[in-house]
């Protein structure tokens, strides 16, 4: 089997697995209990608080724990939008190819009376600082811009985009879910109020993120209950899996320079490799992109046939996020940059791990190539194309 749906899930670290599977056995107390045996499970969850916000540039306190990267989008704008309101803000701008966990919390805050501003991400699949700068009024209570695509993998210009939202005093949240553990993020650095992030993005368990928010920028609970997380986020904290998201994080990041370096080369390689498909486009800006990102558009076939076919070689990959693989709609990511309802339902995406050699590359290569040619053989819509009774698009 070629793993190459990294976006989707990452396989756990051994690391990973022994600190969690340690917790499990050991570590078994409830945190708020007053024993020792709880008190042992606290200082494990604190442990893990403190090395998370070190590998963010964050202090521990900024540091909340939640299930995931959607539940952590869905309080970071909740709390900011409450907060507008209280002074009588009700604007938020954010972009049109954002994940659903942001984009379903806009639309249900849109219903609930706030004003929502989309920009436009252009072809290259990039925000530009100077349009955000633009969108931005007196009435806006945040603005929310992920750091890298989860489709198109495409980096946004995050700093400078914090720089504009502290100098206007306008709330900056970032879905980092995709970034965090694979391309440097400091908070600090980067001018960031709010940002969450997933582990299992980064060779931790599943069901276990984090958001951070900025000393002074209020956080309003999601989940009631208990006093749990500073009385922010109710539940008993999954110390195991908040213990093995730590341990998977610094390892990610420990070795990230290397990683990095031999991703971009596969992942060269394999944009090269495609680029020579006939009607074929890659996705999104070839440079500012995650290392290990590769999205492709191949005209006259199905996305879907795509990858039940590579499936059947033994090739694991996606046609865009996995939260929505089960939509038949094209990609809304893929519209957002421009391309048309025909050419977006032909789409793959491949996001290989640092596991990945040079031959399962070329593998992927030769059998994309292979299954395409196949699919337009037969393909009605490739036919057309090809006789001239409509014009080609890529």
């Amino acid at each position: 089997m070629i793993y190459a749906d990294n976006a989707a899930t990452t396989r756990m670290s051994e690391a990973a697995i022994q600190t969690m599977t340690e917790a499990m056995q050991s570590s078994w107390g409830n945190p708020s209990s007053l024993y020792a045996h709880g008190q042992e499970a606290k200082e494990v969850l604190e442990e893990a608080r403190n090395r998370i916000a070190k590998v963010i540039g964050a202090e521990p306190k900024e540091i909340t724990f939640t299930s995931g990267g959607s539940e952590a989008d869905n309080q970071a704008i909740r709390s900011a939008a409450v907060a507008g309101a209280r002074k009588g803000r009700k604007h938020i701008i954010s972009s049109a190819f954002e994940h659903h966990a942001v984009l379903h919390t806009l639309d249900k805050l849109q219903k609930e009376g706030y004003e929502i501003t989309l920009l436009d991400v252009h072809e290259d699949g990039l925000v530009r600082p100077e349009e955000v700068a633009a969108a931005i009024r007196e009435d806006t209570c945040l603005v929310t811009i992920m750091y890298a695509n989860n489709e198109i993998g495409t980096i946004q210009p995050i700093r400078e985009i914090g720089r504009i939202c502290r100098q206007r005093k306008v709330p900056f949240h970032v879905d980092a879910v995709q970034a965090v553990g694979h391309i440097p993020v400091n908070v600090e650095e980067d001018q960031i109020d709010l940002l969450s992030a997933s582990a299992h993005k980064f060779h931790g368990p599943k069901g276990v993120g984090f958001l951070y928010v900025r000393k002074g920028i209020p956080l309003f609970p999601l989940i009631e209950g208990g006093a749990q997380e500073r009385g922010k986020r109710a539940g008993t904290e999954n110390v195991p899996g908040i213990a093995a998201m730590a341990t998977a994080l610094e390892e990610s990041v420990n070795h990230m320079s290397e990683n990095a370096a031999h991703l971009q080369a596969m992942r060269d390689r394999l944009i090269d490799g495609l680029r020579e498909i006939p009607h074929a486009a890659l996705n999104g800006d070839a440079v500012h992109r995650l290392p290990g990102n590769v999205n492709f558009c191949f005209e006259g076939i199905e996305g879907e046939s795509l990858l039940l076919l590579l499936d059947d070689r033994g090739i694991c990959a996606s046609s865009g996020s996995a939260c929505t693989s089960g939509s038949l709609d094209p990609s809304h990511v893929l519209l957002a940059i421009g391309r048309v309802h025909d050419v977006a339902h032909g789409s793959l995406r491949l996001s290989i791990g640092e596991e990945i050699t040079e031959a399962e590359v070329e593998e992927i290569i030769r059998s994309v190539k292979e299954v395409v040619s196949y699919l337009r053989g037969f393909s009605p819509i490739w036919r057309d194309l090809m006789a001239g009774k409509k014009p080609f698009i890529l």
